[in-house]
This record gives structure tokens, sequence and C-alpha cells, in this order.
């Protein structure tokens, strides 16, 4: 990507501040899905008790004040019950789409419910240079000047996977899934922190694993 491309890039979708309080991030929810029980080894019993854990987590830190980023697979190709939960979740939320976001998006009025909808958006606050993605991506606008790419979709993946070892050596790829921020929205140092705790357990295990 050239750099009159990247600029280009930056001027649509660059924000300056956000008007919130506070800027949460979150990511692969899943709502409705209840295989990702089992694929992602989540700690619910059923479908309802992780849709409701979901919910009661974000609103209890969320206020209509705050603005959320969600970085795709909010839903599972869910139509039904869409809206009903959305008008259960608090603030202004920001849609990074997702593979899995495509059908339901369908279903409902976007403009009701979201900011804004966008496939990849470069929001600075407070500082800081941050690259919103779905997708993990391994170049983004002012890599090398501290900026940072937050992404989604790996959930919990860590040494099993081919990518893994880049995601682990690069501390600016921030992984804003619920799966690893304990199915919590999360502050920018809260990401961080605990992107920095799941490497380190993936370290850990990999250890044990040659020993």
């Amino acid at each position: 990507m050239s750099t009159e491309t990247i600029q280009k890039t930056i001027n649509i979708f660059a924000k300056a501040v956000y008007n919130g309080d506070m800027t949460y991030f979150t990511s692969d929810l899943h709502l409705g899905h209840e295989n990702i029980i089992r694929f992602s080894n989540r700690p619910f019993s059923t479908l309802d008790e992780m849709n409701r854990t979901l919910v009661d987590n974000w609103n209890s830190r969320v206020t209509e004040r705050d603005d959320v980023f969600v970085l795709g697979d909010m839903f599972y190709r869910k139509k039904e019950g869409v809206e009903e939960i959305l008008k259960k979740l608090k603030g202004r939320k920001h849609l990074i789409i997702g593979n899995h976001d495509y059908s339901w998006m369908k279903s409902i009025e976007l403009r009701k419910y979201f900011v804004e909808t966008e496939t990849l958006l470069v929001l600075k606050e407070e500082g800081r240079v941050m690259t919103l993605c779905h997708y993990p991506i391994m170049s983004w606008p002012h890599m090398y000047h501290g900026s940072y790419c937050i992404f989604g979709h790996i959930h919990n993946s860590a040494n099993n996977a081919d990518y893994w070892p880049l995601i682990e050596s690069n501390p600016y790829l921030l992984n804003a899934g619920v799966d690893v921020n304990n199915f919590y929205p999360v502050t920018f140092e809260e990401l961080k922190r605990n992107n920095e705790i799941f490497k380190e357990k993936a370290r850990e295990t990999k250890q044990e694993i040659i020993t």
C-alpha cells in the first residue's frame, strides 16, 4: 500500500476524538451461536446463559454516553431477535464488519443501532492511532511509529495457528475478542493488559508441551 493510499484511507476513516465519556473495544460475541461455546471452550452451559451473560457484562460497564467499537461477528448468522438484543445494549455502537455479520445486517435498519459500520476504521484517540479491523493484518498505517492494530476473528486461537508467532511477537497487535477479554467490553489499557496475559499463558502452554 503506497503512502498516498494510506493517507487517503486516514483522511476518509480517521476520527479525531469521540465524544463519549469512555471508549470500549470488543469482538466476536457470536450472540445466538450455540456451537461457539464448544468451539472456543466458553464457560457457559447453554446458549441462553451465554447471551444473557454477554449482555449483562456489556451493560455493567457501558453507559449511554460511552462509545463501543465492535470488531465484528457480533451475531452469528442470526436474524431473529437481533433488534431485541441491540435495544438492550447501552452506548454508542460502532461496528467493524466481520465475516459472520452480513446476513443479520440485512435484517435491520443499521442506522438505528450503529453510529457507523465500516470494514476498516482508523481511530485517533488520546494521542494514539489505532487501526480497527475484524481480521489481524500485518501492515497498517503508522505501524512503525507506535500505532496499533486492534482485531478480532481468531477468538482464543494461539499455538496451533500458523499466524500466531507473528501476533505473539508484536505488542502492537491486540485481540479484542471476548474470549481473551473475560467476556467484557474493555478499555484500551485493559485490552493491552489482557493481551499480555493471554500471550504469556500461550507461551507457558507451549513450554509445557515442549518439556
